[in-house]
């Protein structure tokens, strides 16, 4: 993949358009070349534009067909009935202000059915005395859950190990800077482990720390992709300036940059178990972009492995929360305990659901 200026805009004939080049044969990686405007965040925008889609033409999603719709899910509740039936609880907000009328209602009701199929029931009705506010983590586990470094070992509150992989993963990111070879951009060098969602994950970090990129190389080694849990290596060339138009010179900011950089490569998402009272709850966290967006696919990636080792989940709940000074958006699922897959009394149990529920959303798995 390659991102440019001047030279897409000479692609596409200098008008703004997307062009889709398709792979020769099977395997062969399809170029898609954008010309629009240039503006500070326009990769993390595009690159999130793909991951979206990327879900969307493979498998039906609600929170992708409210968004479509423009209403704004600020919490989810999951629960299964007695009679084993699923209840899906979204509570929204209506970007237009028109969901209480009844014609917008029957838009929403009618956009679901069609997708997810006529055997779904949908109702729209008022949330009274809901509030948008989400039941905040006790301060031991948030502390945990958003440290800035991820742990070896469980702690006396959650299981949140790093596998084998993943600890030899953590020890290979490096982010260089060089101002010598343009007299007007910084080279920004990353080079780490890959995996889903990088490029955004660097991109998102970019923007939101008021960086503009003028011109970007992707290259990949995909040396180990072939097995399970591990991953190939990225390097990443970044020309950027400040949204002052200066090279980044100073010691600090860059300091500050790459800090945030290996952070964001290295563990976009927060991955624990933790103990409910007598109940056990996975939690995931990822950050929200600074113009408040939230990560793609991170519900449908944490219940994919939910799912493939067989657990139950008897209620889930996402909001947001603020910690180490940025805003979280925080998923818990409230797993349910089976004699065939024991989570309570077995700490070997709990660590494969956090090792799973990570490889999964960082894309080993899927």
């Amino acid at each position: 993949m390659v991102l440019g200026g001047g030279m897409a805009a000479a692609a596409v004939g200098g008008d703004d358009a997307v062009v889709m080049q398709l792979g020769g044969a099977e395997g062969e990686e399809t170029v898609v070349t954008v010309n629009c405007p240039d503006q500070t965040g326009l990769g993390c925008d595009l690159c999130r534009t793909i991951l979206e889609f990327g879900l969307r033409i493979t498998r039906a999603d609600v929170t992708h067909i409210l968004s479509d719709l423009e209403l704004i899910i600020h919490r989810v509740k999951v629960s299964t009935t007695p009679d084993g039936r699923v209840v899906d609880l979204f509570f929204i907000t209506d970007g237009m202000e028109l969901l209480h009328r009844k014609e917008r209602q029957e838009e929403t009701c009618s956009a679901l059915t069609a997708t997810l199929g006529p055997s779904i029931s949908c109702e729209v009705v008022p949330a009274e005395g809901f509030q948008q506010g989400f039941s905040s983590l006790p301060p031991e586990i948030a502390e945990e859950l958003f440290r800035a470094e991820l742990a070896d070992t469980d702690s006396e509150v959650c299981s949140s190990p790093l596998s084998a992989e993943l600890r030899k993963v953590r020890t290979t990111a490096t982010v260089n800077f060089d101002n010598s070879l343009s007299p007007a951009h910084t080279l920004v060098q990353i080079v780490c482990a890959d995996q889903k969602g990088l490029i955004y994950d660097i991109l998102r970090t970019m923007k939101d720390c008021n960086i503009q990129i003028f011109y970007g190389r992707f290259r990949s080694d995909k040396k180990g992709s072939a097995s399970k849990g591990s991953s190939g290596c990225r390097e990443v060339d970044l020309f950027v300036k400040q949204v002052d138009g200066k090279k980044v010179t100073d010691p600090a900011k860059q300091d500050a940059l790459r800090s945030r950089l290996r952070s964001e490569t290295l563990h976009p998402l927060r991955v624990m178990v933790v103990g409910r009272g007598p109940d056990t709850e996975l939690l995931v966290a990822n950050p929200v972009e600074a113009s408040g967006k939230g990560r793609p696919r991170v519900f449908y990636d944490a219940t994919l492995a939910l799912k493939a080792l067989g657990i139950c989940i008897f209620s889930a709940e996402i909001g947001r929360q603020a910690a180490s000074e940025r805003h979280w958006e925080v998923y818990r699922f409230l797993l349910d305990d089976s004699k065939e897959f024991p989570l309570a009394s077995s700490l070997a149990n709990r660590n494969c659901v956090v090792d799973r529920a990570r490889k999964t959303l960082m894309g080993c798995y899927n």
